[in-house]
């Protein structure tokens, strides 16, 4: 028998006498940056804020297959992450275009006024929405140093969004936050990038101030 062959078969011989040892599941590691903040405050807005620095404004200008309905919607895109926070900003009182469906199955757009109320439960209503993969949905009021009002949403499990909000002055001011990953939801492995967000998340809500009146379109 030769000597390698040999040494080969003691091997697997004492393999099989040795107890198995399952490894962990292991993620990519993500390098996370220090949280840096810069102003996002044209003149021509009706709010300001503080965002990462990693982070880039885009404009909105689609909301699924239609426009929005001002020019005050924006995403903060972190390319680095993979992820983007869409804001949607509405004037309570102001003028929305929303469809009604006809008795022929068709649509026809109308206008219709943005009220307060509905908008809260239309916020709870798309966070509610993650129901059938959440496994939790906790929500909490929030008041903040600069005087801003809202509701936080963290859900659990693997929901496209785990992170919404809003934030009203509730007679002129709504907006509605919401962070997305182009990912696969996956709780675990996005833990650690959705808990390093959650404290720009935070940031600029505690930085977020409304100017005194709605702007122009």
């Amino acid at each position: 028998m030769k000597p390698a062959f040999f040494l080969f078969l003691l091997l697997v011989a004492c393999s099989c006498n040795s107890p198995y040892t399952s490894k962990k599941k292991g993620y990519f590691h993500v390098d996370l940056p220090a949280h840096q903040y810069q102003a996002f405050d044209k003149s021509t807005f009706p709010y300001a804020f503080e965002y990462p620095v990693y982070g880039n404004i885009i404009q909105d200008s689609t909301y699924f297959d239609s426009t929005p309905e001002n020019n005050y919607w924006v995403n903060v895109d972190f390319p680095s992450f993979n992820a983007r926070l869409f804001l949607s900003y509405k004037e309570i009182g102001g003028k929305a275009p929303f469809k009604i469906r006809q008795s022929d199955g068709m649509y026809k757009d109308s206008l219709g006024i943005n009220q307060f109320d509905l908008m809260v439960n239309d916020a709870f209503n798309l966070t509610n929405k993650n129901d059938v993969v959440a496994n939790k949905i906790n929500d909490s009021l929030m008041r903040t140093a600069n005087g801003i009002t809202g509701v936080y949403f963290k859900v659990g499990g693997n929901a496209a969004t785990a992170r919404q909000f809003f934030l009203s002055d509730t007679l002129h001011h709504f907006i509605r936050g919401a962070l997305y990953f182009e990912a696969t939801p996956n709780a675990d492995s996005l833990r650690p990038v959705l808990n390093f967000l959650s404290k720009d998340l935070d940031h600029l809500i505690n930085s977020f101030r409304w100017k005194n009146k709605a702007a122009a379109n």
